[in-house]
């Protein structure tokens, strides 16, 4: 298993509605490429929340191909997307993990 997490922090005039349109437009895409299986979201509560609240999400693959897959096909457009609309209200670091057994 293959989990793709994405660490985002969200300033507050739009956090709120950044939430909304992950859950409800943004993962929902991300699992429709056929790539993920599901996707789990976590507030990180101990870190500094001055600027923005903290995220991570983390999307799990079956395999490296799948992520690989992804990463041809349809990060450009997906990244591309969430920065039309929310500009530079976000920074997001993205980091590769392998579940361990």
């Amino acid at each position: 298993m293959i989990v793709y997490n994405v660490t985002t922090k969200v300033n507050h005039a739009i956090a709120a509605a950044w939430l909304r349109w992950l859950k409800e437009e943004h993962i929902p895409d991300l699992v429709n490429t056929g790539c993920f299986t599901h996707a789990v979201i976590l507030h990180l509560v101990e870190a500094d929340d001055e600027e923005g609240i903290t995220y991570a999400v983390q999307y799990h693959a079956e395999s490296r191909a799948l992520y690989n897959r992804y990463m041809t096909k349809y990060a450009a457009t997906m990244r591309q997307k969430a920065m039309d609309k929310w500009g530079n209200q976000f920074i997001a670091v993205r980091t590769l993990m392998q579940l361990v057994h």
